[in-house]
């Protein structure tokens, strides 16, 4: 399920276990268990579970779709790993033929590459097209050389409601610009956010992407789960 509190909503009264804690350079990030199912907290603020994927699944086929027809071997850089959703889908589509996934905390890479959430993203990170950054996002798209046919960004609960206060430059102009600069002429930006922001739409317009729009995921309850595309002029 789905909802406004962030990348998903666990209800009912399954018994919450905690399966590690962490302290890092941004804080604390928390995996538990609930049920069947795992969540991320990062400072206490709930940021997704693997109860429903289908917008982070949303997320990298959206940015495909958005590519200039003939796109060869397109490059995509996920930003973050999460609980897998976006990557594990990326590398069951042929169609890409890089993928980059950058995550900032160490305890979510260990959790993925020795942990339980290995159950979701397992034949992903062994994929040869794969490969997994430990970086800050915001520092990345500033600094790198490194260019793509894609950003699909998932940091945050969107560009409305950040996860860390650092997080808001992202979505700031000179944020997009930076954005821009890691995109090869007609590539995508791809940003998923837990509800629409029809200011994000316009600032992505003043920010110089062409054909913004936004695709929408229905929840149960609440508002829908969105990914706002743009497109860095050819």
């Amino acid at each position: 399920m789905r909802g406004a509190v962030g990348h998903g909503i666990l209800t009912g009264m399954d018994d919450i276990a905690t399966l590690d804690r962490r302290q890092g350079p941004h804080g604390e990030v928390v995996l538990r268990q609930r049920g069947a199912h795992f969540e991320i907290i990062a400072n206490g603020c709930f940021l997704m579970d693997t109860s429903d994927g289908r917008s982070e699944r949303l997320l990298v086929d959206a940015a495909y779709d958005t590519l200039l027809p003939g796109t060869p071997d397109p490059s995509v850089l996920i930003g973050g790993l999460g609980v897998g959703f976006s990557l594990a889908h990326a590398a069951q589509d042929p169609r890409w033929g890089h993928i980059t996934v950058l995550e900032r905390e160490e305890a979510i890479i260990d959790w993925h590459r020795t942990g339980p959430l290995g159950a979701v993203s397992g034949p992903a990170l062994s994929d040869s097209r794969t490969r997994i950054i430990q970086a800050d996002l915001v520092d990345y798209v500033r600094t790198a050389q490194d260019t793509f046919d894609a950003l699909c960004l998932d940091i945050d609960n969107g560009p409305d409601w950040t996860v860390t206060e650092g997080n808001d430059g992202l979505y700031s102009p000179a944020g997009l610009a930076d954005c821009a600069r890691r995109l090869r002429p007609g590539g995508v930006l791809a940003v998923w956010s837990a509800q629409p922001s029809h200011a994000f739409e316009q600032a992505l317009r003043n920010a110089g992407f062409t054909g913004v729009h936004t695709k929408e995921i229905r929840v149960a309850r609440g508002v829908p789960d969105v990914v706002h595309l743009g497109v860095r002029p050819a």
